[in-house]
């Protein structure tokens, strides 16, 4: 039907087996309704587009309604497209059951956003002596030559807005599969603060 779905990030914890502890991510993923399919022959390429997180009427604008009740589908919050496979049909529940315990999946959230920050945090700079009497301790020092090129070049690490931006996190492997319960455990972290929106689709590398 489709290569993933999206879901909602619960938080961490950790899991125990016969040998080891695996510390998890818990991810609330679907159901997600069929909305809409794309096609080569209007659209020039082919997607199936997936809704998540019912809301209120009031809480959407009257062309995303419209879009909505093409389908018959509930107002939602977020709408997604995926890669076509299989043969999906509108109207049609896609759930966590599409992932089995081992599986390989790559997780796409909004990173944690930090503001405005400088080098040392933001680029891992060593700064320079702590002591009393070094005036330089957390600043950028140098940024490029005077005579040539006159110009800080293109792509020097400064201070700046931090985080806050689209990461995915490649290759991580699902711990469990509840159906039932529409959640996901896969091992190690992904990017978001807890509540924050993912999109969870099979692996590129598995």
């Amino acid at each position: 039907m489709t290569n993933g779905l999206i879901g909602k990030k619960l938080g961490m914890t950790q899991v125990f087996d016969e040998s080891r502890l695996t510390p998890v991510t818990i991810i609330e993923a679907g159901p997600c309704r069929v909305v809409a399919l794309r096609t080569i022959e209007r659209d020039q390429y082919e997607a199936v587009q997936l809704s998540f997180g019912e809301v209120k009427e009031r809480k959407l604008s009257k062309p995303e309604l419209g879009h909505l009740k093409k389908s018959e589908a509930a107002p939602s919050r977020v709408l997604r497209e995926f890669k076509k496979e299989g043969n999906p049909a509108v109207g049609q529940m896609v759930t966590v059951g599409m992932f089995q315990k081992g599986d390989w999946v790559d997780v796409i959230g909004v990173s944690k956003g930090k503001g405005f920050q400088g080098v040392v945090k933001r680029h891992h700079y060593a700064g320079g002596p702590e002591s009393h009497g070094s005036m330089f301790h957390r600043a950028p020092g140098s940024i490029g030559a005077s005579s040539f090129p006159s110009r800080v070049w293109k792509g020097k690490t400064l201070p700046g807005h931090m985080g806050s931006e689209r990461v995915t996190v490649q290759r991580l492997k699902v711990v469990e599969s509840r159906s039932e319960e529409n959640l996901l455990f896969v091992r190690g972290a992904i990017p978001g603060a807890i509540s924050g929106l993912v999109v969870v689709q099979k692996s590129k590398k598995s």
